[in-house]
């Protein structure tokens, strides 16, 4: 599985593709950061960041995009900035056709590290270990953008199998509530 991770925002957009080698390999395929100025209108930092994203999508065919979800900051501000990248992020994504995975910033720590509350520092170390980097990826957004990819090549697979556990579940229930209703109107 190649999954492209996002880390949001219109300053600097983590953009990283991991391939999911089986079990709990993992493989570095490419890692970059996309800048926008913080002075440019806002709709046209959005599509610098929407274009990268089609530009990834396109050159590394990725199967699912693993994107950071956005957590209440004190920032209002950067919290609506990083809310309307990811945005764009899972827009090309569906244009795309591929299937977008939101993790936590905690989930994606705790995946990497062992530790929800893990600083960056950490994270970068753990990333850089796991992908057999030569050097720390730079800056925090990139190794971050890596973590996503990482955490879902591990979560993914285990979140899929349970929302599929989870749907038949509710058809099966479904399906019985129906019988019953059924058994009960040939009772009367």
């Amino acid at each position: 599985m190649r999954v492209l991770g996002v880390d949001p925002g219109l300053t600097r957009c983590g953009i990283g593709v991991v391939d999911s080698t089986g079990g709990r390999g993992v493989e570095f395929v490419a890692v970059d950061v996309v800048r926008t100025p913080a002075h440019a209108p806002l709709p046209a930092r959005l599509l610098a960041v929407a274009d990268a994203a089609d530009r990834w999508i396109a050159a590394f065919s990725p199967d699912v995009v693993a994107v950071e979800r956005v957590f209440s900051q004190h920032n209002v501000r950067s919290v609506m900035g990083t809310a309307q990248a990811s945005g764009v992020i899972a827009l090309a994504a569906a244009r795309a056709g591929l299937p977008v995975a939101f993790h936590t910033p905690s989930e994606v720590k705790a995946s990497v590290t062992g530790a929800g509350r893990a600083d960056k520092a950490q994270v970068t170390t753990m990333v850089t270990r796991l992908l057999r980097l030569d050097a720390p990826p730079r800056p925090a957004d990139a190794a971050d953008a890596l973590a996503l990819a990482i955490c879902h090549c591990w979560r993914g697979p285990m979140q899929d199998r349970m929302a599929q556990a989870q749907a038949r579940a509710a058809e099966l229930a479904r399906h019985h509530k129906a019988r019953l209703a059924a058994a009960a109107k040939g009772a009367r």
